[in-house]
């Protein structure tokens, strides 16, 4: 085989049987792990932190019914409503975390509690269903329940995904600060931007990346230097003054956090007039960056 069709196909992403294989994977620890952090910290210290797991936390308050009943009770109707409002295509995604999650709740239910601190709780529960349910989306999966309810009200009401998500977990948490206490819901406020946080860690990485808009006189001294001395690539977009009405090149370049620094010197260097803004990119697939999966 030459090496350039090689090197290619080895850049390619997965797919196939082992990108089957591995989604199963990590639905299946990601689902584990969510488990273990909903038994050893939210459920003995009653945090009902959005979502049917939440209501899981208040129907065993209530009723004494064991969570992954309860999580079953409510997963299999949405699951179903899923399928005839979103799709077989959703249907695919979730059906597995659907019927494990509950599955490992309930095999876990009686491992030793580690600490019955509600702060220390609502931080590691938050953490751990944070982590659990990040690996399960890079699967590519679901755990169904209320986001399930929330795509479905998005679909037809024409709100937000995100807004349709606050909705649900807003009115879960509302009900435990009723049925539990107002204490124990503002726990669960904390389990909770604690999970979308690390959720979000997950999915995009640590490796955090910066895009660079460089305004300059020098474009061709500063391109120069990206290219040979800081070893990336850069686009070149037209823009025009909004006071003079020049027309003017903006460079964008997309660096590594590591390089800000190195790229800000050579501009420094080459132009210390040069005007230069820096943000955040939450993920950068392509040549040079991640490889899209």
């Amino acid at each position: 085989m030459p090496p350039k069709i090689r090197r290619i196909r080895e850049k390619m992403p997965l797919t196939g049987p082992g990108r089957h294989i591995i989604d199963t994977s990590m639905i299946l620890v990601g689902s584990f792990i969510t488990a273990l952090a909903f038994n050893l910290f939210l459920v003995p210290n009653h945090i009902a932190s959005g979502g049917v797991s939440g209501l899981s936390v208040i129907a065993q308050s209530l009723f004494g019914i064991e969570p992954a009943f309860t999580q079953w009770a409510l997963n299999i109707p949405l699951f179903v409503a899923g399928f005839l409002a979103l799709g077989r295509n959703y249907a695919i995604r979730s059906l597995l975390g659907t019927i494990v999650l509950p599955l490992f709740v309930y095999l876990t239910k009686d491992w030793s509690v580690p600490t019955t601190d509600m702060l220390l709780a609502s931080l590691y529960g938050g953490i751990g269903v944070g982590i659990g349910l990040g690996i399960v989306f890079r699967g590519r999966g679901s755990t169904g329940g209320l986001s399930t309810l929330a795509q479905i009200i998005q679909k037809y009401s024409g709100l937000s995904l995100s807004v349709c998500v606050m909705l649900m977990d807003g009115i879960v948490i509302t009900m435990a600060g009723f049925i539990l206490s107002p204490e124990k819901a503002l726990y669960a406020l904390i389990g909770l931007y604690i999970t979308g946080k690390i959720i979000d860690m997950i999915e995009l990485g640590l490796n955090y990346t910066k895009v660079a808009y460089i305004i300059a006189n020098k474009t061709d001294e500063i391109t120069e230097a990206v290219l040979n001395e800081l070893d990336r690539g850069l686009t070149k977009l037209s823009a025009q003054g909004g006071y003079t009405g020049d027309n003017r090149t903006v460079l964008m370049v997309v660096v590594g956090q590591s390089e800000v620094t190195r790229l800000k010197t050579l501009v420094q260097q080459l132009e210390p007039t040069a005007f230069v803004i820096i943000t955040n990119a939450h993920e950068v697939l392509g040549e040079g960056f991640k490889r899209q999966e």
